[in-house]
C-alpha cells in the first residue's frame, strides 16, 4: 500500500471542530518525490476556515527521499559501520492565516514542528485549528500506508 489520501478526510477533534471533514483534490506536486492534496471545502466546523487558494494555501503534502541512501561497508577490523545514513520522509500541512486584521495571508505549517505567524493565534484561531485538525486527520487516514511507505520506499 502506498500513501494516498481519499476525500473527505475526517479531521481530529479541536475546540470548535467536533466532526470536521475536509474535501480534497489532488494537486500537482512540485517535486517528483512528492504527493500533494489541496483542501477545497470544510464542514463540521463551528467557524468555517478558508479553503485553499493561490495566495492562502491549505495543502497536505508527503515526500519520500529523492535518492535513497544505503549502508556502506563495515570496518574490517571492528566489524562496525563507520556511519549510518538517514533517509528523510516528510509530511507537511500548509495553511494560510491572517496575522493581523487587514493584512495579507501568511503561511503557517505543520512539519515536525509547527510554525505560527505572530498574531495569527488572535486573528485566525479557526484557521490554525483547521490546519491541526487536517494534519491529524490526514495522518490518521494514511497511518498504515505511510508506515508502509517508510518501509517500502513506495509513495
Amino acid at each position: 500500500m502506498t500513501t494516498a489520501l481519499t476525500t473527505p478526510v475526517t479531521g481530529g477533534a479541536q475546540t470548535g471542530f467536533t466532526t470536521p471533514t475536509y474535501t480534497l483534490v489532488a494537486d500537482q506536486a512540485t517535486a517528483i518525490n512528492m504527493k500533494q492534496w489541496a483542501v477545497t471545502a470544510v464542514s463540521g466546523a463551528g467557524n468555517t476556515p478558508a479553503v485553499h487558494s493561490g495566495s492562502s494555501p491549505f495543502t497536505l503534502s508527503f515526500w519520500k527521499p529523492l535518492i535513497f541512501k544505503i549502508l556502506g561497508k563495515t570496518n574490517p577490523v571492528t566489524g562496525l559501520l563507520p556511519s549510518v545514513p538517514i533517509n528523510v520522509y516528510k509530511f507537511i500541512v500548509r495553511k494560510g492565516v491572517v496575522p493581523l486584521a487587514g493584512q495579507p495571508s501568511v503561511t503557517a505549517y505543520v512539519k515536525c514542528e509547527i510554525g505560527i505567524p505572530s498574531g495569527a493565534d488572535t486573528v485566525s484561531p479557526v484557521d490554525l485549528r483547521a490546519m491541526m485538525s487536517a494534519a491529524v486527520g490526514g495522518l490518521n487516514q494514511v497511518s498504515a500506508g505511510f508506515g508502509d511507505t517508510l518501509v517500502s520506499g513506495l509513495l
